[in-house]
């Protein structure tokens, strides 16, 4: 199987995949990723026309350049036809809501490698965002990480977590299973999904903001929404800002002249840099859009 190219998004919103209305205006919102949703957002007895909805919907949220992915349901007699209906040319990623553990993973990937060739994709063209929900799986977090070459990026789902926990989502909760999910998505070189302040509250849009701004600091790469409110402050404090864009690449050019002169030592503006100065830098240019 070809390895996905890595992923490098900040900002993923999640639309119901047959909501036409929403689905409609999805495209005009800036995120990187559009996830048109089978799962929570679509009632049980809607799950058949949200599927038939969705090469419609992918073709409609994808027109301005966002990547298309779908959120698939758990259970098993509903994953399979979810797959069936959503791997295409046009859906370049699954998420994958309470994932159990590395074999739920590979499992899966076996699933969605079958539906490819049945339709002559080039194999590995699907991407894994693993999503853990239950506390039987927080061990687990670096093995899902690793599981599979299609997972692209980690994260757990705040609010199933917490009833599963018998607890308030919030900073204090999140910020100890955050750190986990920062720690095993880094170790397998994919990208830490979530923050660690509230996700469903959209009312709020500064302290979303302050939350999001304490979380990218802590090593978080991308965050989901709901709202298409929240896609212009992941955008700002996920993704580099002109000002630190310029900087890098400052930065990068001092060292590079410095060592081709045979310098041991490097400044720049004030401070002395080396190589995990550099490599930050040059991590920062790859997230720059």
């Amino acid at each position: 199987m070809t390895r996905p190219a890595p992923a490098t998004w900040r900002s993923l919103m999640f639309v119901p995949a047959s909501g036409e209305k929403f689905v409609a205006k999805a495209h005009t919102r800036g995120a990187d990723v559009v996830i048109l949703d089978l799962e929570d957002s679509i009632p049980p007895g809607g799950k058949q026309a949200a599927r038939d909805a969705l090469p419609a919907a992918a073709a409609s949220v994808g027109q301005a350049g966002a990547e298309v992915a779908v959120r698939i349901n758990r259970a098993l007699e509903l994953a399979i036809p979810d797959i069936a209906a959503a791997v295409m040319p046009a859906v370049g990623t699954l998420m994958l809501p309470k994932v159990m553990g590395p074999e739920h993973i590979r499992l899966l990937s076996e699933v969605v490698a079958a539906r490819e060739a049945a339709l002559g994709m080039a194999p590995g063209h699907t991407r894994f965002v693993a999503v853990v929900e239950t506390p039987d799986a927080l061990p687990l977090l670096g093995a899902i990480a690793s599981a599979d070459p299609r997972v692209v990026a980690l994260g757990i789902g705040a609010e199933d977590l917490s009833t599963e926990l018998e607890a308030v989502p919030g900073a204090d909760l999140l910020y100890h299973f955050g750190m986990m999910v920062v720690a095993a998505a880094r170790a397998a070189r994919v990208q830490p999904m979530g923050s660690v302040g509230p996700f469903a509250d959209f009312s709020d849009l500064e302290g979303y903001r302050a939350s999001l701004k304490r979380s990218r600091a802590l090593g978080f790469a991308c965050q989901a929404c709901i709202h298409p409110a929240q896609v212009a402050v992941i955008n700002e404090e996920y993704g580099p800002s002109p000002a630190e864009v310029d900087r890098a690449r400052r930065l990068i050019a001092a060292f590079d002249a410095a060592i081709a002169q045979g310098q041991g030592a490097v400044a720049f503006e004030g401070q002395m840099i080396d190589l995990p100065v550099v490599e930050r830098a040059r991590r920062l240019l790859a997230r720059a859009r």
